[in-house]
């Protein structure tokens, strides 16, 4: 089934995240472009740069998994829901509880990792 491109959210571009969680906010960046007819992606924060998997795009639902090695090595499952410039949602880290994702796309060009 093809997603109605009316309601498909639009990924494309940089987006400042914030994270809640039990630890603390943690921000990030993450960056999303097109790329061979696929969706691909970065995440940029903690002093290191990851690749994102399996993202997902269903109407104005976005999913995504990464892994990063600071401040812990974790395998994080993100499911946030875009709307215009901004996104909210949850990030999963194994068996931890949910953590609250917020974000916004920059405005401003920016260069995105490959």
């Amino acid at each position: 089934m093809t997603a109605d491109p009316a309601r498909t959210a639009t990924v494309e571009g940089v987006w400042d995240l914030t994270i809640a969680t039990p630890v603390g906010r943690i921000t990030a960046a993450v960056a999303f472009r097109r790329g061979d007819d696929t969706l691909v992606g970065v995440a940029s924060g903690a002093g290191e740069d990851v690749p994102l998997r399996d993202i997902a795009v269903d109407g104005a639902q976005v999913t995504w998994k990464q892994s990063v090695t600071k401040p812990l090595r974790l395998s994080l499952a993100f499911a946030v829901h875009i709307e215009g410039d901004t996104l909210q949602g949850i990030s999963r880290a194994g068996r931890l509880p949910a953590s609250k994702v917020t974000g916004t796309r920059r405005t401003t060009p920016a260069r995105v990792a490959e």
